[in-house]
C-alpha cells in the first residue's frame, strides 16, 4: 500500500513539474515574442541618452513617420549638434521645444532635380518642406566653384552634379546662358573635344560631384559613342547618371521608348547606375510601358531609377533643340499647348517664332493626368520637382509646390497613394539613390538616432500647394516647421530671418 501511495505521489509531482515547465516556457515565449515585436517596431525610437538629458532642441509629441523603419507613432525627438540624438516615447528636455502635437514629423524632403539654386528659390523650397536641394540633371562644369559660391549663404542644403551639358558648352565655346543653342547642341565632338570633355568630367568627380548630369535632348549632336564614354566615366566613379533622354513623345522612330532603350542599353554595357529624369514628360501616354521597362531592367540586375513631378505640364527654354522642326508631331501637341511663362499667354504660330528668337521659358501642356497618377502611385518612383530658377513674376509652379501638392492633393484629397509611401518617395528613396557614391546621404532621408536633423513638420490635414500656372510665386500651406541641420529655417509657417544652416551635400573629394 505504501508503495502504491509513493507511486501516485511521484506521478502527481511529475505532472506538476510538467505543467509548470509548460507554463514557464509558454510565458517566456510570449514575452520573447512581445519583446521581439517591440524591438521590431521601436528599435530606432530608443533613446540614445537618458530621457532627462538636455538637448539643443526638442520636438515634442509629434506623429513621427520614418519610411526606413516604418515607425509611425507619437514620439519626442531630441536634437543636439545638428543631429538626432534621441527618439523616445518619454518626455525630453531641451533649450528650445517645438510643440508638434497633431503634426507629422518627417525626414526633410530631398529634391534630386532643382535648377533654382539661389537664395530666393531656397525660400520657396523651404516652404515646400525641402531641406536638401540638388541640381543633378544639368549640373555644372566646375564643381569646386559652384559649391564655394554657396558656402555659408544657404538656407537649405545644396549639391550638384558634374554636367555633360555645361562641360560640352565649355569645350565648344557655346556661350548660351543655360541650355546650348550653338555648337554644343549642333556639332559632333572631335576627338580633341572628347579628350577635353572627359578631362573636365573626371575633374568634377575628384571635386566631389554627387552624380553625372546629362541632357541628350539638348545636345542632339552627341553621338551614341559619346554617350557611352560619358556613362563609362560615371561607372568608374560609381556615380549615377541623371539623364534627360534623347527623345520624347510617341512618334516613331524617335519615341520616348526608343530613348529609354538607348540609356538602359548603355547602363547595361558600362555598369553605370542610371536615373531617368521626369519620366512622364518624356513618355507621355507611353509612361506605363516605360515604367515596365525600368522594372524589367531592375529585375535583371540593373541599377535603374526614375522620378516624376505632380503636374500635367512640363517647361523648358523655347530656343532649345526641343523645339527644332518636328516638335509638334513628336510630342503630339501644337502652338496652343504652349504657354509663354513670362505673360501666361498661349502661343500661336506667329508668337512662337517671335519668342523663339528672343529666348525664354515656355510651359508645355502635354502630360496626361492619368499618367501622372500612375507614376505617383508607383512606390519606387521618386518625387522630384524639376523646379526652375525664378527670374520674373512667372515660372512653372513645380519648383514652389511639388511636395505639398503630392501630400495635399494626391495623398489627402485624391488618395492616389498613402502618406508613408509618399514620404518614402520624397526622402528615403532619393537618399538611397545617392548614398553609394556620396556616403553622407546615409544620414539623410531618415528619422533615426545619428541622422542629420533635417526635419519637416507639417499638418497632414492642411498641407497644400498654392502655386498655380497663373500665380506661381505662392508659398505652400500647412508646413509649420522646417529644420536644416537642427536649425529652424521655418517656424510657425514663417521664414526665420538671418539663418544660413545649409551645408554642401557632396561626395568625397579626392584632389
Amino acid at each position: 500500500m505504501a508503495l502504491k501511495k509513493e507511486y501516485w505521489q511521484g506521478i502527481l509531482v511529475a505532472i506538476a513539474l510538467a505543467v509548470g515547465i509548460y507554463f514557464l516556457a509558454h510565458g517566456c515565449s510570449k514575452k520573447a515574442s512581445a519583446d521581439s515585436a517591440d524591438a521590431t517596431n521601436t528599435d530606432t525610437t530608443k533613446t540614445a541618452e537618458p530621457a532627462n538629458a538636455n538637448y539643443d532642441l526638442v520636438i515634442s509629441g509629434g506623429r513621427v513617420m520614418d519610411p526606413e523603419s516604418k515607425l509611425d507613432a507619437v514620439r519626442n525627438v531630441g536634437i543636439r549638434d545638428g543631429r538626432i540624438a534621441a527618439i523616445s516615447p518619454s518626455p525630453l528636455s531641451g533649450k528650445t521645444t517645438i510643440d508638434a502635437k497633431g503634426l507629422v514629423v518627417a525626414p526633410g524632403f530631398i529634391d534630386l532635380h532643382e535648377h533654382g539654386q539661389d537664395a530666393r528659390n531656397y525660400q520657396f523650397q523651404a516652404h515646400d518642406g525641402v531641406t536638401t536641394s540638388l541640381e543633378l540633371e544639368v549640373g555644372t562644369d566646375y564643381v569646386d566653384k559652384w559649391y564655394a559660391a554657396r558656402e555659408g549663404k544657404a538656407l537649405i542644403n545644396y549639391g550638384v552634379s558634374i554636367g555633360h551639358i555645361p562641360v560640352r558648352m565649355a569645350v565648344m565655346h557655346d556661350n548660351a546662358s543655360w541650355i546650348p543653342t550653338a555648337d554644343a547642341a549642333r556639332r559632333v565632338a572631335t576627338p580633341e573635344n572628347m579628350k577635353q570633355m572627359l578631362k573636365l568630367m573626371e575633374r568634377g568627380f575628384r571635386e566631389g560631384a554627387l552624380a553625372e548630369g546629362m541632357g541628350i535632348n539638348y545636345t542632339p549632336a552627341a553621338t551614341h559613342q559619346e554617350i557611352i564614354e560619358m556613362f563609362r566615366i560615371a561607372a568608374k566613379n560609381n556615380a549615377s547618371v541623371h539623364v534627360h533622354m534623347r527623345y520624347s513623345g510617341m512618334k516613331e522612330p524617335t519615341t520616348g521608348i526608343a530613348a529609354l532603350e538607348e540609356v538602359i542599353a548603355v547602363a547595361a554595357e558600362t555598369g553605370a547606375p542610371l536615373h531617368v529624369v521626369h519620366i512622364t514628360s518624356m513618355e507621355l501616354k507611353a509612361t506605363p510601358d516605360a515604367i515596365a521597362m525600368i522594372e524589367g531592367a531592375r529585375h535583371h540586375g540593373l541599377d535603374v531609377t526614375t522620378e516624376n513631378y505632380p503636374y500635367t505640364a512640363g517647361s523648358t527654354a523655347i530656343e532649345s533643340s526641343v523645339f527644332d522642326p518636328g516638335w509638334q508631331e513628336a510630342q503630339g501637341i501644337t502652338y496652343k499647348d504652349l504657354q509663354w511663362a513670362a505673360t501666361g499667354e498661349r502661343l500661336t504660330a506667329e508668337t512662337f517664332e517671335k519668342y523663339r528668337k528672343e529666348g525664354g521659358m515656355v510651359v508645355i501642356h502635354s502630360i496626361p493626368e492619368e499618367d501622372v497618377r500612375i507614376a505617383l502611385a508607383n512606390p519606387d518612383i521618386i518625387v522630384a520637382s524639376d523646379g526652375l530658377r525664378i527670374t520674373g513674376a512667372k515660372v512653372h509652379p513645380r519648383g514652389q509646390g511639388t511636395y505639398s501638392r503630392v501630400l495635399g492633393h494626391y495623398v489627402r484629397e485624391e488618395k492616389v497613394l498613402d502618406l508613408m509611401t509618399a514620404l518614402r518617395k520624397m526622402t528615403l528613396l532619393p537618399a538611397q539613390r545617392l548614398e553609394k557614391h556620396a556616403p553622407a546621404f546615409h544620414d539623410k532621408g531618415r528619422i533615426r538616432v545619428g541622422a542629420d536633423a533635417d526635419i519637416t513638420i507639417f499638418d497632414a490635414a492642411r498641407i497644400i500647394d498654392k502655386a498655380t500656372f497663373d500665380d506661381p510665386l505662392q508659398y505652400s500651406g500647412g508646413i509649420q516647421f522646417v529644420l536644416v541641420n537642427g536649425t529652424p529655417v521655418l517656424k510657425d509657417g514663417q521664414l526665420v530671418e538671418g539663418v544660413f544652416p545649409g551645408r554642401a551635400a557632396r561626395a568625397p573629394i579626392s584632389h
